[in-house]
């Protein structure tokens, strides 16, 4: 009996640990497990965006490899927006920021940015990329006008680059070595997909070229000219009424509805991101048409498509040699 009582008493304790020692492994196996998982090659890039194409463009090139949070919602306005507190947290997770570059709206959040995550590696998609001056309206006001025109031109380069195929194409090469540099392992993967979106641009470009074709108006005034890369790119010509695209006053406005007679302007596009107010009473007072363009649509080719078969509709049924179109764009200040 005196043998017996130690070995129950040992088997007893012996198995009393091996059931702790198993509770207490527990959680350091799951954990161990989690962290093999995220450091392996199944990890997703955690990848911010200011603007939806931008999003586009990244999801081609990287793939099922890359989770994309996009800054600016949708139908909103770049310039007037604020990062959420919510939206700093999740950036402070982030492995990049790909920007547009060269004096945009996304020079406002940097410093905030930056802060929320040190670390944060920023790749300038826009990086190579020669940008034109915003262009200034000439109004009748002369003097006064040049003045404005001499500030405008000094204020800042066109942002707008995501709206020509060309320079996407430039865009797309760099967010490409952005991948490859947080994820070299997956390089051939992220290079299949370059490949595959630049020839995606191409495709595009010709099928706005073919829209674009039978056009003999190629001149549009705009209120903001957000297309001048676009223009550039086909041979169309924007003649901008504003430089800022706010809201006009009472008496600019006034005068917007003379100059819209004055051209025997037809259409006024408009953004969905801002207020028509000012286009629905410039087309009531002139008669005209309101017809909606998107430069922030999320389905970059299938939008550029379509604003081209919309300019191409809209130009080649006015009189060129009487009418120009009036765009509203109001993308202020960028």
């Amino acid at each position: 009996m005196k043998l017996k009582l130690p070995i129950a008493l040992i088997t007893l304790l012996l198995g009393i640990g091996t059931i702790a020692s198993g509770c207490s492994s527990t959680q350091p196996t799951s954990s161990s497990a989690e962290s093999k998982t995220n450091t392996s090659t199944n990890e997703t890039l955690d990848i911010t965006v200011s603007i939806e194409p931008q999003k586009y463009f990244v999801e081609k090139i990287g793939g099922k490899n890359v989770s994309v949070n996009v800054m600016v919602p949708a139908g909103t306005e770049p310039h007037a927006y604020e990062p959420k507190p919510q939206q700093l947290r999740k950036i402070s997770e982030a492995e990049a920021y790909i920007i547009i570059g060269s004096d945009t709206f996304e020079d406002a959040w940097m410093n905030r940015i930056k802060s929320a995550n040190s670390s944060l590696l920023i790749v300038d998609s826009g990086k190579g990329i020669e940008r034109i001056k915003m262009v200034a309206h000439h109004h009748h006001h002369e003097e006064e006008e040049e003045k404005a025109t001499k500030e405008s031109e000094e204020q800042g380069l066109d942002p707008h680059i995501w709206l020509a195929p060309s320079l996407v194409k430039k865009q797309a090469q760099n967010i490409y070595q952005g991948l490859v540099q947080l994820d070299p392992d997956r390089k051939e993967e992220y290079k299949q997909n370059l490949d595959s979106f630049l020839a995606e641009i191409d495709r595009t470009d010709r099928e706005i070229r073919k829209n674009l074709a039978g056009v003999t108006n190629r001149k549009f005034i705009v209120f903001h000219p957000a297309w001048g890369y676009f223009s550039r790119e086909y041979n169309l010509e924007q003649i901008p009424i504003e430089v800022e695209g706010t809201e006009p006053s009472a008496a600019e406005l006034k005068e917007l509805i003379e100059e819209a007679k004055e051209e025997k302007i037809q259409v006024i596009f408009v953004e969905p991101q801002f207020s028509t107010k000012s286009a629905q009473s410039i087309a009531q007072e002139i008669n005209a048409r309101v017809v909606p363009i998107n430069p922030l649509a999320a389905n970059w080719s299938e939008n550029l498509l379509k604003v081209s078969e919309t300019f191409a509709k809209e130009l080649s049924e006015l009189d060129s040699s009487k009418v120009k179109v009036l765009i509203v764009l109001s993308f202020p200040h960028i």
